[in-house]
């Protein structure tokens, strides 16, 4: 079977991938670089050049030279091995993540493997972000609170569900001490605001026996919320406490009926 040739990367393109991989915060270090740019089948021609310079440099001269990308991806392929991110999983998705908006663009993608499969291509940087960003793209779907991605939109990007959770929950304290004007903490918080007898914010008018069941099962739900993921979150390290993505939508929607209601809530005038 005859080799499979992929066509020459734009520069654009070519530059973001190389910016991500030269990276000086998360990229390979210069020593990798020396190590890996050959074993592509690059050539190094700038060697004492910033790295995302030198790695481009590279890249353009394969290109303008062999007139395919080839060994470009294969490139991408060896430095993206998931075993050379043990312990660095973090590390590993975000820099997947940030490669494949490039990607996309060229109709590639790069598995949690390390290995290539082809989608169809992007047009626009919103198409390329959602095509990545699957969680947020599914919570958007979901119409979740503006709050949410106020106090979590960075663990959002890196698809980050343990401490997604995390930040979420937090946000609702969080809200509830800014609009009662308090600095309490879990149930003695959501005790002194949701009273029924003397409350500082109500969801309802408390009216009738309905109303103040309300008002009383909304103050258990905040309790819940807190005893199971905030608690849980802030004193388990994420290996013991697992959260895939579906068990994170659930949460997140959870979470957001929560910050609705307390948006619509009235402090009294007490």
């Amino acid at each position: 079977m005859a080799k499979k040739i992929f066509s020459p990367i734009d520069g654009g393109t070519l530059e973001g991938i190389a910016r991500i991989l030269g990276n000086t915060e998360y990229g390979l270090t210069g020593t990798e670089l020396s190590r890996f740019i050959p074993e592509a089948g690059l050539n190094d021609i700038d060697p004492t050049n910033t790295k995302w310079k030198r790695l481009f440099n590279s890249f353009i001269n394969y290109q303008n030279q062999n007139k395919n990308s080839n060994l470009i991806l294969k490139f991408i392929n060896i430095t993206m091995k998931p075993s050379r991110f043990i312990g660095e999983s973090e590390r590993f998705e975000f820099m997947r993540g940030e490669l494949n908006k490039r990607l996309s663009f060229i109709g590639l993608t790069l598995n949690e493997a390390g290995v290539f499969n082809p989608i169809d291509t992007s047009k626009t940087i919103r198409e390329a972000e959602q095509r990545v960003n699957r969680f947020k793209s599914k919570l958007e779907n979901r119409n979740i609170h503006s709050k949410i991605y106020e106090y979590c939109n960075t663990e959002l990007i890196a698809e980050n569900y343990f401490h997604s959770v995390f930040e979420a929950v937090k946000s609702i304290f969080e809200e509830i001490r800014r609009k009662s004007n308090l600095t309490l903490d879990g149930g003695e918080l959501i005790d002194k605001v949701f009273s029924v007898s003397n409350p500082i914010l109500k969801i309802n008018k408390l009216q009738s026996g309905t109303d103040i069941s309300e008002q009383k099962g909304f103050a258990n739900l905040l309790k819940g919320v807190f005893g199971m993921f905030r608690n849980t979150t802030a004193h388990a390290s994420k290996i013991v406490w697992n959260i895939d993505e579906d068990e994170a939508l659930d949460i997140m929607t959870t979470v957001s009926l929560i910050h609705k209601k307390i948006e619509k809530s009235v402090t009294t005038a007490n």
